[in-house]
């Protein structure tokens, strides 16, 4: 019997976990100063209308890209200064990914929830500078699951960040490698890795297509509901999606994000299922 990991997660304000409301981590996938308000100003309005807690997630660099000439975001210090600044106008914690063990303190000063990318889910060293960064500033860590591990590898994943000082750590599934690049979802991932720590569903990145020979990464983003569905009915702590209200003009991930006009209507449907499931 898979029990599931029994304390919460403090994100600012929130708390994430068994019986809690769903955590909800959304927002455009790099940050983009003529869109971030608009995004945001909406995922404040569902915050406060319906029975979720959501986090606003912005990336100020796309490290991880197809191309040498693909977009990557408006950089440290500037993505930075734009969270902050949606943090203390709009009243959203807000979460940002690291790719350096650098990044870790400085993010850590702004950012309620650091994240850690999934292809970078076996580095030590970042994992170790993300946990003290987030002990010093009492943040949490958002870890996603490498698409070449096993969900129970992730068990290490927590050992080191517990092991560093950090207990406020979440672990994500986005789909794992079958055969050249495709991801498939394994939602047993979800139950495994749920006994480690609350675990959230990444329901945009799921749906990503390999580049193939283009320069860009595709998607399905009429997948993105039946997989967020069936996560919420399994058993899942938080929702992870990327949202914008014309994904054709973001930099990255465009074909795999949610319309924002659509999200209210997903979160209530996703919602229904997880309060049954519960």
């Amino acid at each position: 019997m898979f029990t599931p990991y029994q304390n919460t997660v403090s994100i600012d304000r929130y708390q994430c976990g068994i019986n809690c409301p769903l955590l909800v981590i959304a927002g455009p996938c790099a940050l983009q100063e003529e869109y971030n308000r608009k995004i945001a100003d909406t995922l404040l309005r569902l915050n406060n209308e319906l029975p979720v807690n959501i986090v606003f997630k912005g990336s100020f660099d796309k490290a991880n890209r197809s191309s040498i000439d693909s977009r990557r975001g408006p950089g440290l210090e500037t993505g930075l200064a734009m969270l902050k600044q949606i943090k203390e106008e709009i009243g959203l914690p807000v979460c940002t990914d690291i790719h350096e063990t650098s990044q870790a303190e400085q993010v850590a000063e702004v950012c309620d929830l650091l994240q850690i990318p999934a292809f970078l889910a076996r580095q030590t060293d970042l994992l170790t500078a993300a946990a003290v960064a987030a002990q010093r500033y009492n943040r949490a860590v958002h870890v996603k699951k490498g698409q070449f591990m096993s969900p129970s590898e992730m068990q290490n994943v927590v050992a080191k960040m517990e092991a560093s000082g950090c207990r406020n750590v979440l672990l994500g599934e986005r789909g794992t490698f079958f055969g050249y690049g495709r991801l498939v979802n394994d939602m047993q991932s979800l139950v495994i890795m749920r006994q480690f720590a609350p675990v959230v569903f990444d329901a945009t990145h799921s749906v990503q297509e390999p580049a193939g020979l283009g320069k860009t990464t595709g998607g399905n983003r009429e997948m993105i509901e039946p997989l967020a569905r069936a996560a919420a009915a399994v058993g899942i702590d938080a929702l992870f999606l990327e949202t914008h209200p014309e994904p054709e003009k973001s930099p990255s991930d465009g074909p795999n994000m949610i319309l924002l006009d659509n999200l209210e209507g997903f979160l209530k449907r996703v919602i229904k299922i997880r309060e049954a499931a519960m």
